[in-house]
């Protein structure tokens, strides 16, 4: 029963911190990424189709992202959900490819996107101790019910803390990395 609890304990913990590294992906640095637009939905087929699953998409040049849509009837509806999305850059569309132009970032932005960075980070710390919390919860509830010993909890215990502590560490690395990126110009 508690290495159940550990087991499901450290699977949230990775899905929060899988969450938090998607979202550190789809922010727009100063230079030009493929994974910027792979997660954008076009409408197109009768259907929502990610981007990558209609066009190809390249870095020709460091701020340059280029889209080709196999089937250029899709040019518009991959301009629209482009404009739609949260990137905040303007597609460019010349009736075969589209281009995206990553300006770079200024110094506002920067400390702007440092800031959010550090906001999401936090988040997902504070995820990870409901989880500890949680996690807890239900230990007590197996001694109170005289499922495990004191001992057993006691090392539960302390076997979600460190799994926390180590859970934590990964989200301030993590952290400082992408904050370190951004902050390169």
């Amino acid at each position: 029963m508690l290495k159940e609890i550990c087991q499901e304990s450290k699977e949230r913990m990775e899905e929060s911190i899988g969450s938090l590294s998607e979202r550190y992906a789809r922010m727009r640095g100063g230079r030009a990424r493929v994974d910027l637009v792979s997660g954008i939905k076009v409408d197109c087929y009768g259907s929502r189709m990610s981007l990558e699953q209609i066009s190809n998409i390249s870095i020709p040049e460091p701020r340059l992202i280029v889209i080709e849509p196999w089937d250029k009837s899709v040019l518009g509806p991959v301009e629209k959900a482009i404009l739609a999305s949260d990137l905040g850059i303007n597609p460019t569309n010349d009736g075969t490819i589209i281009r995206l132009a990553v300006p770079p970032l200024t110094e506002e932005r920067r400390e702007r996107l440092a800031k959010m960075i550090k906001q999401w980070a936090e988040e997902t710390r504070v995820s990870v101790r409901n989880v500890r919390r949680e996690a807890r919860g239900k230990i007590s509830d197996l001694e109170k019910n005289k499922e495990i010993s004191e001992d057993e909890k006691k090392r539960a215990e302390k076997d979600i803390q460190i799994l926390t502590d180590d859970f934590i560490k990964e989200i301030d690395e993590f952290q400082e990395r992408k904050v370190k990126e951004i902050s390169q110009v």
